[in-house]
């Protein structure tokens, strides 16, 4: 391994930082900290790492608000770290987007050995989305600013992620099973209607005044595509 692999730690409690950067290291890891959502997101532009250790309870931005900016961004493999070992909990951070979920207290030996998997499995450092644009749409990740031909719209996180996931694979037919797993992570547990439904309010907010314009087309009996300008 030629390069030492940098994990961030996210968490309120600079004990538990020391405590884990501390482990990390003495195991080989270069290691970044942030003391809120913040300054993670901060950290994933200035110092992409390859793993994020994040804190579930934190104040402004909480664990699973900062989790789904930094999904909104990078697909870096996340540990959740909570005091929280509800099942339910679990399945929240789980179905959020997080890799995996650690409970506190927890085992140095099993945090390192679940850092180590994780790192295995991904294979590297993951790519930091900043912005897009094309003709019609200009979208800046890190700000979920959305600038449509020179119009400021307002998207909700779920309209948002429909959006970037239409244009990250443009004049690419995607499903309602493939959409259903991008944006709400679940293909199974949320009805197909969904997608049609928050189809629909992306195109009104895209294209007010005449929403069957929008770049996002149907194509029927398959899915729906965006026609990148």
């Amino acid at each position: 391994m030629n390069a030492r692999p940098r994990v961030l730690v996210v968490d309120d409690d600079e004990d538990i930082r020391t405590l884990v950067r501390e482990l990390l290291e003495r195991a080989g890891y270069t290691v970044d900290e942030a003391e809120n959502g913040r300054a993670a997101l901060r950290h994933l532009f200035s110092n992409a790492p390859a793993l994020v250790i994040l804190d579930v309870t934190m104040p402004d931005l909480d664990g699973y608000q900062t989790l789904e900016r930094i999904r909104d961004l990078s697909d870096v493999p996340v540990i959740m770290l909570t005091a929280r070992t509800q099942e339910l909990e679990k399945v929240r951070g789980l179905s959020s987007g997080a890799d995996d979920y650690v409970a506190k207290p927890f085992g140095r030996q099993e945090l390192l050995a679940r850092v180590q998997a994780l790192l295995r499995r991904s294979g590297g450092k993951a790519e930091v989305l900043e912005a897009y644009a094309d003709g019609f749409v200009q979208i800046d990740y890190a700000q979920r600013r959305v600038i449509v031909q020179g119009r400021e719209i307002q998207l909700t996180p779920l309209e948002f992620k429909l959006l970037a996931a239409f244009v990250q694979n443009p004049n690419q037919v995607l499903s309602r099973d493939q959409l259903l797993e991008i944006v709400w992570g679940d293909p199974y547990g949320v009805s197909g209607d969904q997608v049609k439904l928050y189809v629909g309010y992306l195109r009104r907010k895209l294209v007010p005044d005449a929403p069957d314009s929008a770049p996002v087309e149907t194509v029927r009996g398959f899915g729906y595509r965006y026609r990148k300008s």
